[in-house]
Parts: C-alpha cells; sequence; structure tokens
C-alpha cells in the first residue's frame, strides 16, 4: 500500500459495507476516521482535534482541525488570538476555531496508519452490531460452531459473528473440537471491553444446566412443575430443586422422566461426570434443607431464622454422607437453600 487514494476509498465504501453486513453511513464514519488518522500522521500531532468530511460524490476529503484559543499556548491544539484570527478574524479568546485543508493522498506510513484505523473502527462497529443483533438472546440458549480452542478461551462462530467462552465458563475436562455444533448460553454481552463489545458464552453457569431442563421439561411451561432453585460446581455435581403446586403430580419424576430419558438427555449435553441431584423443594425450610442434602438421611434440624442458619444432626455414620466429597453436597445444598448449614453427628 504506497498510497492512500482517497478516491478509491470512497468508492469501496459499498462494498466494505455489504462485506461487513454494516449500514454505509457506519463505514463511512471509519472512513472519515481512518483519514483523519492519516493526516495527523503527515501533518500533525496524533493528539490533534481532528475530524475528516469525506464527499463521497467526487472523492475528496477535507480535513477540518479544531484550535483552542488561549493567551499562552501550552500545548497540542493551542494557539495565540493574534494566530487564530489569521485563520478566522472573528476568532475570540477562550474560544475554538476551526481551520481547512483539503486532502487527496498520503504517503505509505500514513495510508498505513490509516488502514489500522479502518479494520480497527469496522471491527468496533461490527462488535457492536452484533451485540445489537443478539441483545435479545441474552439468558437464553443459542448454538454455534467451535471455531477455535485457545488454552484460556473458547472461540464460538454464531452465524453472523463470534462469541467467546472463557475458561471460567467452561465446563472443567470437557474438550470442545473445533468444527463441531454446541450448545451454549448467552451469559453477557461485555461493553466495556477495550475491544468493543464482546459475546460471553458459558456452559458452566446453573442457567445453563435450568435453561437445558427447561427444554426437555415441556410441562415447565404450563407451570404444572416449576424449577425454584439450582446450585452447581460445573463438571461434578448439580443440584436443582423442583416444585409442583398439584398434589397429584410428583415434580421430580417429572424432571426425571420415563426411565430417566429427561434427565439423561441434560446428562448428554453436560457430561457423565457431572452427578445431578433433583429434590423437591418445600416451604417448610426444615424439609427443604433435608430434601436439599440428599442422599443423605436427617435425625433432626435446628434453624435461625434470622442469620438463616442452619445446624443439621445426623447419625455418626451419615455425617460424611450429608457433608460429601470435599464438602460438596453441604456446599451445594447452603447455596440451594440460602442457609448457612452446619452438619453436626448425633452425640458430638
Amino acid at each position: 500500500m504506497e498510497g492512500l487514494d482517497i478516491k478509491q476509498l470512497s468508492a469501496t465504501i459499498r462494498a466494505i459495507a455489504d462485506e461487513k453486513n454494516l449500514p454505509e453511513e457506519t463505514v463511512l464514519q471509519a472512513v472519515e476516521a481512518a483519514i483523519a488518522a492519516a493526516w495527523r500522521r503527515d501533518n500533525g500531532d496524533r493528539d490533534m482535534n481532528v475530524r475528516a468530511v469525506l464527499n463521497q460524490n467526487d472523492g475528496t476529503a477535507k480535513i477540518i482541525v479544531h484550535y483552542d484559543v488561549v493567551e499562552t499556548p501550552e500545548g497540542i491544539g493551542q494557539i495565540t488570538l493574534d494566530e487564530a484570527k489569521k485563520i478566522d478574524k472573528d476568532a475570540l479568546l477562550n474560544g475554538v476555531i476551526e481551520q481547512e485543508y483539503e486532502a487527496t493522498s498520503f504517503g505509505r506510513v500514513a495510508a498505513q496508519t490509516a488502514k489500522q484505523v479502518l479494520m480497527q473502527k469496522l471491527r468496533e462497529y461490527e462488535r457492536e452490531s452484533l451485540a445489537r443483533e443478539y441483545d435479545d438472546k441474552v439468558g437464553k440458549l443459542i448454538t454455534g460452531t467451535v471455531a477455535r480452542v485457545e488454552p484460556r478461551v473458547v472461540r464460538i462462530e454464531l452465524g453472523h459473528g463470534e462469541g467467546i467462552m472463557p475458561a471460567s465458563e467452561q465446563i472443567p475436562g470437557e474438550r470442545l473440537m473445533v468444527g463441531s455444533r454446541v450448545r451454549v448460553l448467552l451469559k453477557i454481552i461485555d461493553r466495556e471491553s477495550n475491544r468493543g463489545p464482546t459475546i460471553i458464552l458459558s456452559r458452566a453457569d446453573p442457567n445453563f444446566v435450568k435453561l437445558l431442563f427447561i427444554q426437555e421439561v415441556p410441562e415447565t411451561e404450563t407451570g404444572a412443575v416449576e424449577i425454584k432453585a439450582i446450585a452447581r460446581e460445573a463438571g461434578r455435581r448439580t443440584k436443582i430443586a423442583v416444585y409442583s403446586g398439584n398434589n397429584e403430580i410428583d415434580p421430580v419424576g417429572t424432571f426425571v422422566g420415563t426411565k430417566g430419558v429427561r434427565v439423561q438427555a441434560v446428562m448428554n449435553e453436560i457430561g457423565d461426570s457431572e452427578k445431578i441431584d433433583i429434590i423437591t423443594y418445600d416451604n417448610d425450610s426444615r424439609n427443604y434443607i433435608a430434601n436439599a442434602l440428599s442422599p443423605a438421611e436427617i435425625d433432626r434440624i435446628d434453624l435461625d431464622e434470622d442469620e438463616k442458619k442452619a445446624t443439621v444432626y445426623v447419625a455418626p455414620q451419615q455425617q460424611s454422607v450429608a457433608i460429601g466429597k470435599q464438602g460438596q453436597n453441604v456446599r451445594l445444598a447452603s447455596q440451594l437453600t440460602g442457609y448457612s448449614i452446619d452438619i453436626v453427628a448425633e452425640g458430638e
């Protein structure tokens, strides 16, 4: 790229818009930002307040430089009143003036700068356009194709763009293959990223499992059964509390499905290494906590409702079952019920 031909650039705006699936006005803004950057590179300082206005009809560009009129210039973009009046006879102290230049082409280095700025701006606009397209899908399951597996992130092609699944949102131990179709939760759209809006995907979030069950259990749509709470340690164990207001409906059996077909469909998606406990939600906190600590057998429970604390008494041989491996069972039960749970063996 030996130089930057503005006429040629002007003619390609529509082609770029079609290729990037962006409005022409958006591409025009990116091109004008690139022209302004090139002009700064050839003629001024990168901190100067410069904007470009491109005339698509004749392929010319006007450069407009903004100057602050001050008594004693101390920085870039500041000039004295005498200098300002040479540009604009109506200039006033502490005011702002504009000076126009014609831009036709730029040198090799400036052209390279313009190309970098243009590509950066287009990527930002593409990400923002993609983010707007997926705004209404936040918190929902979507399907994509694994595009790239990197050490700390998996990149997933979504159709019109790409989302990323950071290591913290991946199921530990799961290996995704490039080219494979995969279901993910669109967790958030991060608009604070330095690279522009970024779609964050997850397979480790508890809501991923919750939505998988909702897909498998049509009775949730009618309200016959509902998911009251879910707690998860991805790749290891999930506890899900289910409920039905109809005494004739078994909520746990509804979620398990005939011969376990429904819970197995969810496990097929998340992997067999993750155990799923489906327990009955109960309005009585003691019953609910006892259910949440399944498969442990509970003797009695003392509650402190003000502090949301529960002391659970079990037979000595049940203590390790209630606590679980590395404290997992009691930890998930605590997350599920909202109570801090202390397991005590009877007789201690």
